[in-house]
């Protein structure tokens, strides 16, 4: 029996501007637009792309008071959130018994109640809430919201296409929050997002979200951008895919995202997997999470291996392909830590063939988030 495809509220829309669907984390989802990806990319990159991303799993945690509901979240996840402030935004991971990744996740806090905002992968959202579900104390509850959408602007543009329906947008600074009215419509905003370029998220209810697209599309410097691009802008981005760099045998410290862990958490403990995460922290990883740069036109793409340039295996790619702002090929994966230095040689293999290649610092093409 094939499972019938979920669709966001913007599916009709998408229908509408051509965009050629595919099955994406149970979700009929746009793939492109008649443009394709590459012109897709490089507008982002240009002026300002508009995604839809609500088949992220948007919840609320609630407790009587900010101190109990952060406390109950760092039971389950390293990063700081007792310090976190009002209408500030959080990237932490939620973490198994053995300290590997269940999801990554942003994090939110709206006002001074004990509220806080989640948003989580699509692919994960239900493991996460059962997850979370299970381990939370009596007194903090989890609440879904099924019934919202949420939209990603992103592009150098991106503040003065929003700032014409929210004036307010133009002076949030990365990783701030807000709720704010876009035109005729309610809306929470963050900015923020998964390209490395300025931008926000914005979620509204799913009845306005075709009310919210349709204005920002009016602009002429947005377009509608579909998961293609999306993955293209995150890897030059250097930014991880969960399932793909990030899963549930790996730590935020192999995966190079120890700023997901806050200092004092990784002092104190008290969240799964903490003796392998302040191991690994104090002493180094066994593998890393690096970027790699290619001395020819072809692209590896996930699961090709690495070698040294001895032909020991070190590792392999998780992520890969064609960069277009770069004008090259780019790829992350896991090596062994000795071969992590930047400008190591190294060779990945590819239908059978070497490709010489290189240690590469990401990102690939540098983040230009709005940071005031």
């Amino acid at each position: 029996m094939t499972d019938i495809l979920k669709k966001t509220p913007l599916h009709a829309l998408h229908t509408e501007l051509g965009a050629k669907m595919t099955p994406f984390a149970g979700y009929d989802m746009p793939v492109h637009y008649p443009p394709g990806v590459l012109k897709e990319h490089l507008h982002t990159r240009d002026k300002a792309g508009l995604f839809d991303v609500s088949h992220m799993g948007q919840a609320t945690l609630a407790g009587p008071d900010h101190e109990t509901t952060a406390r109950a979240l760092e039971a389950l996840v390293p990063g700081e959130m007792l310090k976190l402030g009002v209408g500030r935004q959080r990237y932490t991971v939620l973490l198994n018994d053995a300290g590997g990744i269940v999801d990554d996740l942003m994090v939110s806090r709206p006002d001074a109640d004990g509220r806080l905002k989640l948003v989580v992968n699509a692919a994960c959202k239900d493991k996460d809430y059962a997850l979370m579900r299970a381990r939370l104390p009596r007194g903090v509850t989890l609440e879904t919201h099924e019934d919202r959408a949420l939209l990603a602007l992103q592009g150098p543009r991106a503040a003065a296409v929003l700032a014409d329906h929210a004036p307010a947008a133009a002076d949030m600074k990365f990783m701030s929050f807000a709720e704010m009215q876009v035109g005729p419509v309610a809306a929470v905003v963050s900015r923020s997002g998964y390209t490395g370029e300025d931008g926000y998220e914005i979620s509204v209810a799913g009845s306005d979200a075709e009310t919210l697209a349709r204005l920002l599309l009016a602009h002429p410097d947005a377009a509608p951008i579909g998961l293609g691009a999306r993955d293209s802008l995150r890897l030059e981005a250097g930014l991880c895919l969960y399932g793909h760099d990030l899963d549930e045998e790996t730590s935020p410290i192999e995966g190079a995202i120890k700023f997901a862990t806050g200092k004092r958490r990784r002092e104190e403990g008290g969240f799964p997997g903490a003796a392998r995460i302040r191991r690994e922290a104090a002493e180094g990883p066994s593998r890393l999470r690096v970027g790699f740069a290619f001395e020819g036109r072809a692209p590896a793409r996930e699961g090709a291996e690495i070698q040294s340039t001895d032909g020991e295996t070190i590792g392999k790619i998780t992520s890969g392909g064609f960069g277009p702002s770069v004008g090259a090929p780019v790829a992350m994966g896991y090596v062994e830590a000795a071969y992590a230095e930047t400008g190591t040689p190294v060779r990945v293999i590819v239908r059978g063939k070497p490709l010489a290649a290189r240690v590469a610092d990401m990102p690939f093409a540098p983040h230009r988030y709005f940071r005031g």
